[in-house]
């Protein structure tokens, strides 16, 4: 009995070799661990983070060649002027936040960069006592890691740009704080699941970390080396799940601005210590992902604000001037130099990261930036989306931002197969984006559940029924869903987008296809094409608007804005009925939602059958040409 019982064994144990093998085999394809950091190539003596000493010579030439660099540089002098009357931070929370986290970046980072560019001593006395006033903090918040992060970074560039000019003291206290309140308790199991995780969470905290183990690397060289080395195989993971295959962010553009930008500013502080970034930059799809960036805004500078993005208005991006210099691609800095050029610059200095700007940005040569080239962009990944527009230069353009994708991630909402729109000048399709979360949080609300019965989804603003997508049976979509971007096309006569959201809508839809259009510059047609199951069901098409809307007739809606008009027109073989549906929140703890509007149809179903709806904007009302099946769209 014995004897036949050890193949089994042995099989067992084989085989199982042999998946863990395959699994190592996997894993290796999609990120290889990155070498550990050579601490004997640290910059000798300081500063030695992002800027060397001496460096500043270049930035001030450019700024003195460049009216744009000259305002950006006079704006952060005038807001360390406006700094230097203001009471140093205290220690104040709102809900788990530390109020004054990112408020003590932006300080400490722009009068360093004041004092290294003017040698003015009052730039110098005041970021000193910044930074002395939190190192007194009791702690820097460490349950919500994010603060301790970006504190650790704060004091980090401070003791280490201004260390030749600090006190004896003053350094002794601002280390002891970068170690104990930072760097040490980045170990504790209670606070680093940031290591793992593939999310904003980790580009921040990691960058911190590092920042602050740069910083101290000759007083704490064997702490200094278990930070970086934790940080270069902890940080190609978020990198891996966040950038690939195209480099589209699936967290969103407000996430894509924190995640990333701190992700460069660790490649660019391991860069300018230790002579190179280990391959991080190398990463699939991350120098990729400037175009993602650039191509979210539209023609009136509103961003397609999918997911988490409270924000709709699109901001000046330090990130992106690195990613120009990295690439040789100026045309990711189209609309930068635009905000630039249009937008004052004292309106930016609530940047906390903005001297990186001009750390990255003085390389370049921003009066030779070309138009980029393509007016269709496709990322797939975690959270495919393609955007699509008919001029980079008219602000009267058409342009549309379509999302796929899942709810099932960090920041996701049940918004599969909804896009936003803007034309002559306006946005008539919109996205409302997420609520505070402290105003959720502090009613007792858990934001952050994934299940398909989490709370999350019971926020008005975060399911299917506000976003310009499908409901069926007023149903929510199914989290565990998932869609790619299928099929687009570049023609200029008929720019599309395709995809199969067919298992956001498992167990309600047997099928549902989207495709999206511009046709001839001129208009916009959604079409959808769904199979009902064996029952008879009610699909609801949804869209939110900030426009009024009048129903005109059985098909027609006019929207009005802004003196402008644009007609929504309804085209079905199957009879539909227009509604509309209010925007006032349902529960005490939902957000208002003023000036806005939803409007769309419903449409029963025979069950078994297949059935498709055309939507059309346009300024006209009729002249339409006739609309194929998605299958016959030409793509790619």
């Amino acid at each position: 009995m014995v004897s036949g019982r050890i193949p089994s064994l042995y099989k067992i144990i084989f085989f199982a070799w042999l998946a863990g093998l395959c699994s190592q085999v996997l894993a290796q394809e999609v990120y290889a661990p990155t070498p550990a950091a050579d601490l004997s190539k640290l910059k000798t003596g300081h500063p030695r983070i992002l800027l060397l000493k001496g460096e500043e010579k270049r930035i001030l030439d450019q700024v003195q060649k460049h009216p744009q660099w000259r305002a950006v540089h006079e704006a952060i002098l005038h807001e360390c002027d406006t700094i230097l009357g203001l009471a140093p931070l205290t220690r104040e929370m709102t809900g788990k936040r530390l109020l004054g986290a990112q408020e003590c970046l932006r300080r400490v980072f722009q009068l360093s960069y004041a004092y290294r560019t003017t040698r003015n001593p009052a730039y110098l006395n005041r970021a000193e006592n910044e930074m002395l006033s939190v190192a007194r903090f009791s702690d820097w918040n460490p349950s919500h890691f994010l603060d301790t992060a970006e504190m650790t970074m704060a004091v980090a560039i401070g003791y280490d740009w201004l260390y030749h000019d600090l006190p004896a003291a003053t350094k002794d206290t601002l280390r002891l704080a970068l170690v104990e309140k930072g760097i040490r308790i980045s170990f504790d199991s209670k606070y680093n699941r940031f290591v793992t995780s593939e999310h904003n969470w980790n580009q921040v905290c990691n960058s911190g970390m590092v920042f602050g183990a740069l910083a101290i690397a000759e007083d704490e060289p064997e702490l200094a080396q278990n930070i970086i080395n934790r940080a270069l195989q902890s940080v190609p993971k978020v990198m891996n799940a966040s950038y690939k295959p195209d480099g589209a962010y699936p967290e969103g553009y407000a996430y894509w601005e924190y995640g990333t930008s701190f992700n460069v500013l660790l490649i660019s502080a391991l860069e300018k210590a230790l002579g190179e970034d280990y391959g991080l930059s190398a990463m699939p799809g991350f120098l990729k992902t400037a175009a993602f960036i650039l191509n979210i805004t539209g023609p009136i500078n509103e961003v397609h604000n999918w997911g988490d993005c409270g924000e709709k208005l699109a901001g000046f991006s330090p990130a992106s001037f690195w990613f120009a210099s990295k690439t040789g691609d100026n045309s990711v800095l189209f609309q930068q130099t635009q905000f630039m050029n249009t937008r004052k610059a004292p309106g930016q200095v609530t940047n906390r990261l903005l001297p990186a700007a001009l750390i990255w940005g003085t390389q370049l040569d921003i009066s030779r930036i070309k138009k980029p080239e393509k007016k269709v962009w496709i990322g797939q990944g975690t959270n495919p989306v393609g955007f699509m527009r008919t001029s980079w230069t008219n602000r009267n353009a058409i342009f549309i931002g379509f999302k796929a994708g899942t709810p099932d991630m960090s920041h996701g909402q049940m918004d599969v197969g909804s896009f936003v729109l803007d034309a002559y000048g306006e946005r008539w399709a919109m996205d409302f984006g997420s609520q505070d979360y402290y105003s959720l949080e502090r009613r007792g609300v858990r934001v952050f559940g994934h299940t398909q019965d989490a709370q999350r989804w019971q926020i008005f603003r975060y399911n299917n029924l506000v976003h310009n997508t499908l409901t069926i049976n007023g149903q929510h979509q199914r989290v565990d869903g998932y869609a790619k971007i299928d099929n687009w096309s570049e023609s200029s006569s008929r720019m599309s987008v395709i995809s199969d959201i067919s298992t956001v809508y498992r167990g309600q839809l047997q099928s549902a296809k989207r495709g999206i259009s511009i046709i001839d510059n001129r208009e916009v047609v959604i079409r959808d094409e769904v199979k009902a199951p064996d029952r008879n069901t009610t699909l609801r098409w949804t869209l939110l608007t900030p426009a009024h809307v009048k129903v005109l007739d059985k098909k027609t809606v006019e929207l009005t804005q802004n003196g402008k008009t644009m007609y929504l027109i309804f085209d079905s073989e199957l009879p539909i009925s227009i509604k509309t549906w209010p925007t006032t929140p349902p529960k005490d703890y939902d957000a208002p939602n003023p000036g806005t509007a939803l409007v769309g149809f419903e449409a029963n179903i025979p069950a078994g059958t297949e059935q498709y709806f055309n939507t059309f904007f346009s300024k006209n009302r009729t002249g339409f040409p006739p609309i194929g099946k998605l299958d016959s769209w030409n793509g790619k």
